[in-house]
């Protein structure tokens, strides 16, 4: 972004409310500019901000990646000459526009706490443009536009409906699932046996259970994976197991849990987890290319690396940083990953491979692949009694979320899921 250096020490600290814009517009420098998940660059970017500040954040810059299209479409309608995608007037009135027509901030008070972020700016233009798009009564569509690249994406492997379906869901925020382990303390819809949808605004800890250990945060479709491996005594590989849920799942299921991931500090949250529910798990930080569970296992959960594009309800800037590479990669990444999973299962054993991806390089072809070349493999199909009413698995037996589906109930997440049974002791690739 023209102009995005770290503000300079000496200058006299900012104005009560300008902090959390600042660093609002941070999280968007970094996810627009450079390319990173706006939870990677939280803590940078709201350094040394109370709770609220960083909070409000958050908000301001995952609000303004929802209706970027759409800002910008009204930011261009009020300038003579077009602003670059990357200067710095443009990024601060995205700011100021997304608290007035979303939040409902005052207008004075929008412009006010975002115009000393135009340091040696053109700050008689975005208070122009501003003020020009304020005194129309500008507002933003019902439902917001997708970026072209993504919604030509969908368009392309799911047609029209799912891509209209995605400017629909990303539009608002998504309501609060949990599974619960017995009788739910939380009162909202049940869509599934252990499951509660909420729609509330209480903070999670706040909410009755919470430091009981009685539920834990976990989209629908998150869940789904776990619930393909159902019940169990044996042992469980849950790889790239972090931030936790499908581990508590196994766990509460009866399955002695072995969890790996390569994160530290995503473990660490898992391991946080485990203690608030009263669970147990062998929680080990290795790189699966490398490491060796030692045994065969009854059942192993991948929930690989992906591009994460199906969870863009909640981390909508996955829509503006995923590009074809990141994509390639990743699927380069799983068709590494499938195999060597696949051999720590035991004959009989289950794989369930699952991906939180809406892109076919990173679930169906993946699967088509791994089967041609693993004969000692079979799809065990997904029945209905395992899923929402409404949700079916594909003829060929996997499972594929996308938008739209279950969208009067709420919507869930996009994610690939297939269960596969290891019917011969040997594999071909093994």
């Amino acid at each position: 972004m023209n102009g995005s250096k770290t503000r300079p020490s000496h200058l006299a600290a900012d104005p009560p409310g300008v902090p959390a814009r600042r660093a609002a517009l941070r999280l968007l420098d970094a996810v627009l500019r450079r390319g990173l998940a706006i939870e990677q660059a939280l803590d940078n970017a709201t350094s040394g901000l109370a709770p609220p500040d960083r909070g409000l954040a958050h908000a301001i810059a995952a609000e303004v990646l929802r209706r970027l299209a759409d800002l910008d479409a009204l930011i261009d309608s009020a300038t003579r000459n077009r602003l670059a995608d990357d200067a710095k007037a443009r990024f601060v009135l995205r700011i100021a526009l997304v608290q007035a027509l979303q939040f409902g901030t005052p207008p004075h008070a929008a412009i006010s706490t975002a115009l000393p972020l135009v340091e040696g700016g053109p700050r008689k233009l975005v208070h122009g443009v501003f003020g020009t798009l304020m005194r129309q009564n500008a507002t933003l569509p019902e439902h917001a536009s997708l970026p072209d690249a993504a919604y030509m994406r969908l368009m392309a492997n799911w047609g029209e409906a799912v891509a209209d379906a995605a400017a629909v869901a990303i539009t608002d925020q998504p309501p609060l699932d949990l599974t619960v382990r017995g009788e739910s303390p939380v009162e909202g819809e049940s869509l599934l046996p252990g499951h509660v949808r909420v729609r509330t605004d209480v903070p999670v800890q706040q909410l009755p259970g919470y430091a009981e250990g009685q539920w834990w945060v976990q989209d629908l479709a998150a869940s789904l994976p776990a619930r393909l491996i159902g019940k169990g005594t044996g042992r469980a590989l849950d790889l790239c197991a972090a931030p936790g849920g499908k581990t508590l799942q196994l766990a509460a299921a009866g399955w002695d849990v072995t969890a790996v991931d390569i994160s530290d500090s995503r473990l660490a949250r898992l391991s946080e987890n485990l203690d608030r529910i009263g669970l147990t798990a062998s929680v080990v930080t290795a790189d699966l290319m490398k490491w060796e569970p030692g045994f065969a296992a009854d059942a192993v959960l991948l929930d690989a690396p992906c591009s994460a594009t199906g969870i863009f309800r909640r981390h909508p800037d996955v829509l503006h940083r995923v590009r074809p590479r990141v994509i390639a990669e990743m699927a380069e990444m799983q068709a590494a990953l499938l195999p060597r999973a696949a051999k720590w299962v035991r004959p009989g054993g289950l794989l369930v491979y699952a991906t939180c991806s809406l892109e076919p390089e990173e679930g169906e072809a993946q699967i088509e692949r791994f089967l041609s070349a693993h004969a000692d493999f079979a799809i065990d199909r997904v029945s209905a009694d395992e899923l929402p009413a409404g949700l079916y698995a594909h003829e060929r037996g996997w499972l594929r979320t996308l938008p739209g589906m279950l969208a009067e109930q709420g919507g869930l997440d996009g994610f690939f899921m297939v269960r596969l049974m290891r019917v011969a002791g040997d594999s071909r690739a093994a």
